[in-house]
């Protein structure tokens, strides 16, 4: 961690009291940077824009990957006023970030009451014990498009 880290970490906490302030969703902000420059940046959006999506981190991948013009954040670090929830660990996952930095924790977001630590929790236990049903449905019939993308000669690779 440098001075430069913190000035990007202090710039998510003002976009996370910016969507606060004007009452778009919960107190996320997340600045994404490349080679030294800001190239995507979001917070909470969820009430806002009635999407459950729009976290910070998703509302910023998708600002710098059209940015970038590119589907991937290689050689970008990510900064998250808190730890990304599942989702948006996931997506940023997808992204392939070179690192992410976080200030609040899951515990943290717990306390102000989001299901973060709930959902991570939920991610822990068998598919038959999570709080909303899981049903495998024609299952043979799934995997069969996995098959015809492997066969797929004009595909782009992710």
């Amino acid at each position: 961690m440098n001075d430069t880290d913190v000035k990007f970490m202090r710039r998510a906490f003002e976009l996370a009291r910016n969507g606060m302030g004007s009452n778009a969703g919960g107190p996320f902000g997340c600045v994404i940077v490349k080679d030294g420059s800001v190239i995507g940046e979001g917070w909470n959006r969820v009430t806002s824009d009635n999407d459950p999506t729009a976290h910070a981190e998703v509302v910023a991948i998708r600002d710098a990957c059209k940015n970038l013009s590119s589907f991937q954040l290689t050689g970008c670090r990510v900064y998250t006023s808190c730890e990304p929830c599942p989702m948006c660990l996931g997506a940023l996952y997808w992204a392939r970030p070179e690192a992410i930095f976080f200030a609040g924790t899951r515990q943290d977001a717990a306390f102000g009451g989001f299901d973060d630590d709930f959902i991570y929790k939920e991610l822990d236990l068998p598919v038959s014990e999570r709080t909303i049903p899981l049903t495998n449905l024609l299952a043979d019939e799934g995997r069969e498009l996995f098959v015809e993308w492997l066969d797929k000669s004009d595909k782009t690779a992710y």
